[in-house]
């Protein structure tokens, strides 16, 4: 068994970051939706901007308010402004076809991408 990306979101651009939250990050019910994560799953978070990591859980936003909100500690790593990946995994026996989009500045979808077409689906 391994664990293998199911799910990314890329470089999407952090809208708000508020450390008095509870925790979490607030992502567009679009975007979740879109690479198959759910409200309440773990998640790696890494920066672009800086290279801080951190692991957290899904809150659901807004659909279509583009909201990627970096909510309770990890908004002092990571800030409003910054862009960043959003990472899914699932532990597996076989490969996996991760969905993957890439996001405008406004957190809007601007391509869906398959990285490994041949492989199957683990579930």
């Amino acid at each position: 068994m391994r664990f293998l990306l199911r799910s990314k979101i890329h470089l999407a651009t952090v809208t708000e970051a508020n450390p008095d939250y509870v925790g979490s990050i607030t992502i567009d019910r679009r975007l979740i939706d879109a690479v198959g994560l759910w409200p309440g799953e773990k998640v790696l978070v890494a920066s672009a901007t800086t290279g801080a990591r951190l692991e957290t859980y899904v809150l659901e936003g807004e659909a279509g308010s583009g909201i990627i909100g970096i909510n309770g500690a990890a908004a002092h790593l990571i800030n409003a402004g910054e862009k960043v990946i959003i990472m899914g995994f699932e532990l597996c026996e076989k490969p996996v076809e991760p969905k993957v989009v890439l996001v405008d500045r406004d957190n809007r979808i601007v391509e869906t991408l398959v990285e490994r077409p041949e492989m199957a689906v683990c579930g």
